[in-house]
């Protein structure tokens, strides 16, 4: 939850569980942004809000790297922008993991950002996954496998 404005993200999820019951037991859902900086981040959540964004491309090697598991369909988010300012809850709706040399067309349409075509997606993301992967010491591979994480916006 970094950098997390945990009132506003408690804002947004006390108005979802008022609009949705079935939820009321559940606990405050993880608090994250898209990207590693602010401008990304921000135009990410906008078009999460908007309902253009509706899939994320996190590495298999980034889950391991920090021991976080794997999204599960079903799962819920809130979605902040770079400041942490809760914007939107999005709940995993299909996940695959995916060599990022196969990553197709249709998945980086889905994904909402840039102009929406496969040479954008490429190029933005192996330039996120090498900015990422070098503080670590590595670099990213044609055969990394990505975990393409599908949802819908279910609030805002």
């Amino acid at each position: 939850m970094t950098k997390t404005n945990r009132s506003s993200a408690l804002v947004l999820w006390q108005g979802f569980i008022q609009n949705n019951p079935e939820y009321k037991n559940e606990p405050l859902p993880v608090a994250c942004y898209f990207c590693d900086n602010q401008q990304d981040a921000d135009t990410c959540a906008q078009l999460t809000v908007e309902g253009i964004k509706q899939a994320t491309s996190t590495s298999l090697w980034w889950f391991e790297t920090h021991k976080e598991p794997l999204p599960q369909i079903g799962d819920l988010y809130i979605i902040t922008n770079w400041n942490g300012q809760a914007k939107a809850i999005i709940q995993t709706t299909k996940v695959e993991q995916v060599p990022f040399k196969d990553i197709a067309l249709e998945y980086a349409y889905i994904e909402g950002e840039g102009d929406k075509s496969l040479d954008y997606w490429k190029k933005v993301h192996w330039d996120y996954y090498s900015r990422v992967m070098k503080a670590k010491g590595t670099k990213p591979t044609e055969d990394m496998i990505i975990v393409c994480e599908y949802f819908k916006t279910v609030w805002k």
